[in-house]
């Protein structure tokens, strides 16, 4: 039987527009995952920047995104106007048959007021030491995290499922890394590893490019590396368009991603395989979920073994780096995860009501078994539980 479509309210940061000019995974999620769904069919309200790009309905809070708008300090005055996007989209609650925030706990104090069930993907990191409190105070609150290891910090989080991210992959090729570089694609930040890309490459002799934003809480970690960049062979380029990173990944011959903290997800992983291209990177968060060692990359625990693993990357397929993303990291694959989580909100939301009249269990304790890895029979990969060295 064909299900019917829903109404489904869509909550982006307002950092970036929806997709973003440059840097900004998340919002590049959001929109993957929008547009995706009103390909399936459903009615689908974007609450973001006003110049953002979409198939679904608009509702736009601020005018433009707010990163790059001269005279602002993120993330300090980013607030207000997230206010009135949280406000805006509650008042309107009745509209829809599903919420879906991605701005983190910042919906949790609303839920309570409203008919709507509500789900909240989780894109940051969980590890920090005031979190539980919001989490503890808000049991009830339904929260989908981006990758198994995500979870560990919070397990008493009412998790109500795991989606992985997926991109709409007609604009990535892959290619044949010709260019014969490393590629680094992110953000520039002590624990996104570039002092240990840096090194890589420099006692591998391979040539680094960098594309990357300066994080705005660590300005300065750009002075540690200037040094290093002499333009030729660690080149400085940037944060770069989306239209670019075909061709920038596609002609590495790795992508460098030696982090040194728990990783939620890593959009730039499955951006580097769907080019073709493999991944150099250490066993922290996320990786062994969305890398698998020895045929889409190496996961290592050191610089040191990092770079003995280069001379291995001539024996990885670069189609089958391609196939993993297609079969599991796909804007398609994300909306039908997404599609059965919204169901399942909202029938548990229909057993509370009756729950309610009839004095009987929650329906999200009712309809809540543990979900098994959609990836790995064997739950999160051990190597998962370390992060890299030196």
């Amino acid at each position: 039987m064909e299900t019917p479509p829903l109404r489904i309210a869509q909550i982006a940061p307002l950092a970036e527009r929806v997709p973003p000019r440059k840097y900004g995974g998340t919002e590049r999620v959001v929109a993957a995952l929008t547009d995706e769904l009103v390909r399936r069919g459903h009615d689908v309200t974007l609450f973001a920047s006003g110049d953002s790009k979409t198939l679904a309905h608009l509702a736009p809070i601020v005018p433009e995104g707010l990163r790059l708008r001269d005279g602002l300090e993120m993330p300090r005055d980013i607030h207000p106007p997230q206010m009135l996007q949280l406000g805006t989209v509650f008042e309107r609650a009745r509209d829809f048959d599903i919420i879906h925030s991605h701005v983190d706990f910042f919906t949790f104090p609303f839920i309570r007021f409203v008919q709507t069930p509500v789900l909240t993907t989780l894109h940051g990191r969980l590890d920090l030491p005031t979190l539980p409190l919001v989490y503890d105070g808000y049991p009830d609150a339904a929260v989908n995290s981006i990758s198994r290891n995500q979870r560990r910090p919070l397990p008493q989080t009412r998790w109500v499922g795991n989606v992985y991210h997926g991109l709409d992959l007609s604009h990535l090729h892959v290619g044949t890394g010709a260019g014969g570089y490393f590629a680094f694609l992110g953000r520039i930040a002590p624990d996104k590893g570039i002092g240990q890309a840096v090194a890589i490459a420099k006692r591998t002799g391979i040539p680094l490019k960098i594309a990357a934003k300066v994080d705005d809480d660590h300005p300065e970690y750009l002075d540690i590396i200037r040094g290093d960049i002499d333009g030729t062979f660690i080149e400085w380029i940037g944060e770069i368009a989306e239209e670019e990173k075909s061709a920038f990944l596609g002609n590495a011959r790795a992508l460098l991603f030696p982090i040194q903290w728990p990783e939620p997800f890593g959009l730039t992983m499955i951006e580097a395989m769907a080019c073709g291209t493999p991944v150099l990177a250490t066993p922290c968060g996320s990786v062994p979920e969305i890398v698998v060692d020895g045929v889409t990359g190496f996961i290592r625990p050191t610089v040191d073994k990092l770079i003995a693993a280069v001379d291995h990357l001539g024996a990885l397929d670069r189609v089958a780096c391609r196939q993993r993303v297609e079969q599991h990291f796909t804007a398609r694959a994300m909306a039908i995860g997404y599609e059965r989580l919204y169901r399942t909100l909202i029938d548990e939301r229909a057993i509370d009501h009756r729950a309610t009249r009839d004095r009987t269990v929650p329906g999200w304790m009712a309809l809540n078994p543990p979900v098994p890895h959609p990836l790995s029979p064997n739950g999160v990969h051990d190597g998962a539980r370390k992060c890299g060295g030196a």
